[in-house]
């Protein structure tokens, strides 16, 4: 009797072509393989792009967004929209500026500041969307308008100064090697990869996917779309106090420029506005992407006029990209 190799079953090795696709609806691998390339070639027109100051800038200026979209990132994994963003940003921004004493102790207390005020909107975005039943967008957009209101009744103009230890001190390198923000950076991701093997994590994508079943199978829905909000708004919080040890001032309106970057940095990091795909690092290096396609731009000469345009662009190809990430995710799976 003879025995005939096959390509399929439980021992077979995959095809090139199902580890293609497997690959392909990674949304996450997707735009590290583009920021890399990108990068690639940003270093080859500018010379000094590699250097620590250059690299060390690159992560100052990208961190702000990261962080924000890494917030967002929590709300859409639950099929949901947050647009408190802007005002939570705002907020923090001018708490920082006016609010937060100089040296360690003020650069703690204010920390602490910004990460109470993201919990306690979030609590009520998570309230109202998760036991009150408002669609997210309304409810967050009503959290964003008081946020920006709340922001111009404690400045209501730019100005205002951010201790010089947070301006100073978080924008600069440890041990003349390593930027202050890729700790931050690489802290952030190293706890969503925590965050993602716990029960709330397992929550996370599966309310998004598909909340009957995920209540079905044991989840509490409710809670995990409110804890959703509030981890959301702590992003928000930290987003909002690197912002202002970037910008070294205050600003009641410097979460808004945010809003749409946000959202555009989710949709070319790989997560799936319908919910239950995508992840934190996706969004983080979608962020970076972003900022380093601004860079590319201006180093090629062309007017930041264009710049807004090009972002809306570059959001509309990202959603087609990440619906064809996830045929590609549900074919390798095929």
């Amino acid at each position: 009797m003879s025995v005939s190799a096959t390509t399929s079953g439980a021992g077979s090795t995959p095809s090139i072509a199902g580890v293609a696709k497997r690959w392909l609806g990674n949304g996450t691998l997707i735009i590290i393989a583009i920021f890399v390339v990108l990068h690639v070639g940003y270093a080859l027109a500018q010379p000094d792009a590699l250097s620590l100051s250059q690299i060390t800038d690159e992560l100052n200026n990208a961190l702000p967004l990261a962080l924000a979209a890494a917030g967002g990132t929590f709300v859409v994994l639950t099929r949901g929209f947050d647009l408190s963003v802007a005002g939570v940003v705002s907020i923090a921004n001018v708490v920082m500026a006016t609010q937060v004493g100089d040296g360690m102790s003020g650069a703690l207390y204010g920390l602490l500041l910004v990460i109470a005020i993201g919990v306690v909107v979030g609590a009520v975005n998570g309230y109202l969307t998760a036991y009150v039943g408002l669609q997210s967008i309304a409810s967050t957009l009503g959290t964003m308008i008081i946020c920006s209101g709340i922001a111009l009744l404690i400045l209501d103009a730019p100005g205002g100064a951010v201790p010089e230890f947070v301006s100073y001190d978080l924008m600069d390198v440890l041990w003349d090697a390593v930027p202050v923000t890729g700790v931050v950076a690489a802290a952030a991701i190293g706890l969503w990869l925590l965050i993602r093997r716990t029960d709330f994590g397992t929550a996370l994508y599966a309310v998004g996917a598909d909340e009957t079943a995920a209540a079905l199978g044991g989840i509490n829905v409710k809670r995990t779309k409110f804890l959703a909000y509030c981890a959301a708004g702590v992003c928000y919080g930290l987003a909002g106090y690197m912002l202002s040890a970037q910008t070294a001032t205050g600003n009641p309106n410097a979460g808004t420029p945010l809003l749409l970057q946000v959202f555009a940095a989710i949709a070319i990091g790989g997560t799936s506005f319908r919910g239950g795909r995508g992840g934190l690092v996706g969004s983080m290096v979608g962020a970076a992407t972003l900022l380093l396609m601004q860079k590319v731009l201006f180093s090629a000469g062309v007017s930041s006029f264009y710049t807004g345009m090009f972002q809306g662009v570059i959001m509309i190809v990202a959603v087609l990209i990440a619906a064809l990430s996830a045929r590609f995710a549900q074919a390798g799976r095929g």
